[in-house]
Parts: C-alpha cells; sequence; structure tokens
C-alpha cells in the first residue's frame, strides 16, 4: 500500500498534553493537535490553532503523543519457545543449540500466530514499525507467513528473509537438518522480494534479505546475498559481533574480525544494518560510521545472554546510525518497545557513566533512529507530508505520578506501561489500550496450545 487520495478520511487528534514531534528542531508542543488525512499527517500544531472539521475527533487530554516507535531487529516465531529452561542460563551458543532441535518442529500455522502474537505485544507498546529476522523454514513453513500476520495486525512490517546453509558438518553452529541449499535460498529470495516488496513511499511492508550469522552461511552466501538485495535495491540485515565468541570464531574460521569480515564482502553501506554489535571494537565503530551502516541495539538481549554491553555512545558520537531491536522473544524474553528504550539509557549509564544516554536521546533511537536504520523517511518523526503513524501513552497512570512535569522523560525513567492508542498508516490499531484488528484472547488461546504442543514434541 502506499499514497491514498488526499480526499481520504480525517482524524483530529487534540488537547494532548505535549506532542513530541523528534523533529530536527525536538519540538515539543503543550496542547497539541495533529490532523491526519487519508495516511498522512497534514497539520500539526496547538490545538487552538487546528479548530476543524474532522470526520473523527479524538481527545487526547492527559496523554503525551510520540511518533510510532520502531523496532529494528526481532524474530517474532520465538515467542513461541520464551523461557525455556534449557535455555535460560546459558551464553548465545549454548542458547541457540539448546533451542534449534525445538524449531525444527515449527508449522506454517506457528509462525502466522506467533507473529501476531509478537506483533500484539509491540503494538501495545508503542511500536508501529517493525522488522522481523525469520531464517527458520522447517516443515513448509515460509516468510509469507509472517507476511499475512502482519496485514491482519495492521503493523508496517520489514521482513527479512534469513537463512542458514552452514550446519554442524560444515563447521557451522545449526544442526544440519535446519539448513538450506543455498541456490534454494537465492530463489526463494527473490520470490518474496517479487511478490512483496514495495519501494514507494508510506509503503506497508519492505522485505529484506538476512543471512542468519557468519557462524551459519557460507562466505559465498553472504557475498551473494548483498548482490541480489542490491539488484533490487532493498536492505541487508544479519547478526554481527553479538559476544566475544562470535569473534573468536570470526578471527579464527575466517581471520579477520566481524567488522572485516563485513567489509570484504560488501555487507557495509547505507543498505545495511547488523544486529548486536556488543563487541564491535573502534575499527568498526569507524567503518560503520563512514559508509552509513546501520546497527540494531538489543540491549536486553544483550544482558540477559550476557553478551556485554554495547558501545552504543561511541557509535553515536562517531556518527553511526543506531536504532533499538527487542531481538527475539526467546531472548529478552519480552517484546516491550518502549520498555528497550529505557534499558538503552539504564545499561549505557551502567557502562559509561550517568550522562552517557538522556531520555531524550533514548526515544530518538526508538524512533526517528530506526526509522532511520531501515532506510525511512517516511517514518520517525512528525511533520506534515510524514506517515500517520503515532501512539499515544496516559499520563495518568499511576507509573508517572509525580513525573508528569516531564512527559517525555517520565515515559523512560518510569515504569513502561502500555499505549492507550496507536495509529498505523492513519489507521486506529489500538483504541483507548485495545487491539481494533483481530481478536487478541482468541490469538492468544491458539498460540498457548501450539507452544506447548512445539515443546511437548521436542
Amino acid at each position: 500500500m502506499t499514497s491514498e487520495d488526499p480526499g481520504s478520511r480525517t482524524l483530529l487528534l487534540r488537547h494532548a498534553a505535549v506532542v513530541a514531534t523528534m523533529d530536527d528542531d525536538g519540538r515539543e508542543i503543550a496542547d497539541g493537535a495533529l490532523l491526519l488525512r487519508g495516511n498522512r499527517i497534514e497539520r500539526i500544531g496547538r490545538s487552538d490553532e487546528l479548530d476543524v472539521v474532522a470526520d473523527e475527533v479524538i481527545d487526547l487530554s492527559g496523554h503525551v503523543v510520540l511518533p510510532g516507535l520502531v523496532n529494528t531487529h526481532h524474530h517474532m516465531y520465538q515467542s513461541l519457545t520464551r523461557a525455556v529452561p534449557a535455555a535460560q542460563d546459558a551464553e548465545l551458543f549454548g542458547w541457540l543449540k539448546a533451542l534449534y532441535p525445538i524449531w525444527a518442529r515449527l508449522t506454517p500455522e506457528m509462525i502466522r500466530v506467533s507473529t501476531l502474537t509478537a506483533m500484539a505485544e509491540l503494538l501495545l507498546t508503542g511500536c508501529t514499525t517493525s522488522s522481523d529476522h525469520l531464517y527458520v523454514f522447517p516443515n513448509g513453513c515460509r516468510l509469507d507467513d509472517s507476511i499475512e500476520a502482519a496485514a491482519t495486525a495492521g503493523m508496517r512490517f520489514h521482513p527479512t528473509r534469513g537463512s542458514m546453509s552452514v550446519g554442524e558438518s560444515g563447521g557451522g553452529l545449526p544442526p544440519d537438518a535446519l539448513v538450506e541449499r543455498e541456490d534454494a535460498i537465492l530463489a526463494d529470495t527473490r520470490r518474496v522480494i517479487e511478490s512483496y516488496d514495495d519501494r514507494g513511499r508510506y509503503a506497508m511492508v519492505r522485505v529484506g534479505v538476512a543471512p542468519c550469522s557468519p557462524f551459519s552461511v557460507s562466505r559465498d552466501l553472504m557475498r551473494e546475498s548483498a548482490r541480489l538485495a542490491r539488484s533490487y535495491g532493498v536492505g541487508l540485515h544479519t547478526h554481527l559481533a553479538e559476544s566475544v565468541n562470535d569473534v573468536a570464531y570470526s578471527r579464527e574460521r575466517f581471520g579477520a574480525t566481524p567488522a572485516e569480515y563485513a567489509e570484504a564482502l560488501e555487507w557495509v553501506g547505507p543498505d545495511a544494518w547488523h544486529a548486536h554489535c556488543v563487541q564491535l571494537d573502534a575499527a568498526g565503530i569507524a567503518l560503520f560510521a563512514r559508509s552509513g551502516t546501520g546497527v540494531a541495539h538489543c540491549p536486553c538481549s544483550n544482558m540477559r545472554l550476557a553478551s556485554g554491553i554495547a558501545p552504543v555512545r561511541a557509535m553515536i558520537d562517531a556518527g553511526v546510525h543506531v536504532g533499538l531491536g527487542v531481538d527475539g522473544s526467546a531472548s529478552n524474553d519480552a517484546g516491550d518497545l518502549i520498555a528497550e528504550a529505557r534499558q538503552a539509557l539504564l545499561l549505557q549509564r551502567v557502562g559509561f557513566g550517568p550522562a552517557a544516554l538522556t531520555a531524550r536521546q533514548a526515544l530518538a533511537l526508538a524512533t526517528r533512529g530506526g526509522a532511520r536504520v531501515l532506510g525511512r523517511d517516511d517514518v520517525g518523526y512528525l511533520a506534515p507530508g510524514m506517515g500517520a503513524d503515532l501512539v499515544a501513552f496516559d499520563l495518568r497512570d499511576v507509573a508517572y505520578a509525580g513525573a508528569r512535569h516531564d512527559p517525555l522523560a517520565a515515559l523512560i525513567f518510569c515504569a513502561p506501561r502500555r499505549v492507550a492508542w496507536n495509529i498505523i498508516d492513519g489507521r486506529v490499531v489500538v483504541r483507548e489500550g485495545r487491539i481494533t484488528t483481530f481478536d487478541l484472547p482468541a490469538t492468544l488461546a491458539r498460540h498457548e496450545t501450539l507452544s506447548r504442543a512445539l515443546l511437548d514434541g521436542a
């Protein structure tokens, strides 16, 4: 879906306690209002400046309005395998080895229902645009299954066609039963791009190319995937420098740091973004800044797997494009993007001092930072002509008591809460705290049944 007729339905949001635009000037508009026409923002200002007639009017008294949050890294199918006992106390490689055999039992229905469930959690915590990295395709699973779920949820979606081609017998980490032939991977990646990718402004689906990691695919697949992506003008995504073991594997197998390996295989540039980069060294940071390469920072997952503290402050100071990601539901084990922004602030301060990240900088990472990492110039901040993606949090919640004098800081320093409203592409997908696009209780019931079947059969 791209542009709509400018004469489309109008929605007026008014009397917000503050509208935080996250624009270049950092405007925060008290008693703010926005007029949406179709799938874009038409006007923004004080409520007394937008005294207009609209098809629907929503009173946001007591609410703070933000651009929709942008999630740059996820594995939504993992919502089926949260808190698995064998993986609760492991680092990255041990965690993966505990879960690979379970994921080998995934079915297409499991992909659809787990994606819907993961998206529900994102929608209810302020996310309007999300990437997803699906790299396991057993039993007939396809990326199409998650794209179908996103259409149902109403999420603006960046699905990436992941892959694993080097199994244990070839020196890789995953079991041989979960890897695919490289010719089949590239052929299906082309099919998905040609079937779903939309490069238009306000696009609801943009497909990316995403070999899983240096320890699960070959050099040839990394290189050919980059060339395929660039032939279609789509983004490139993978995991990089997530842990010390990840770095050691790269040095031993390839004779290079992860950043050097990425550069040699043409995996740097403004169309590429890498998840984690916890162990990215100074030379790697300089390379990413110089080349415009993006980073998806996933603080909760990095802490959960004891991967370390990503040098986000150093990245920002060097000019690296950084966004936030919740990472997989089995390594977080949550999909709460406003909580991820809070954790980003807290973790940077633990590692680098109290001035390492401010509340507004954390929100910038979660909004316009993420949009830039995903290559979007139509979402991430609020202004006329931008996509109509925005969320509203109710400041009258007990969690914010005593902090309403600075609503934006309250969102980050206080305990995370769900949104009251979430609007994507001009459509209300969360109204007064409830998802409007699908039956969440029924989805959760089916999700629980599938999760039990998956775990019981492993």
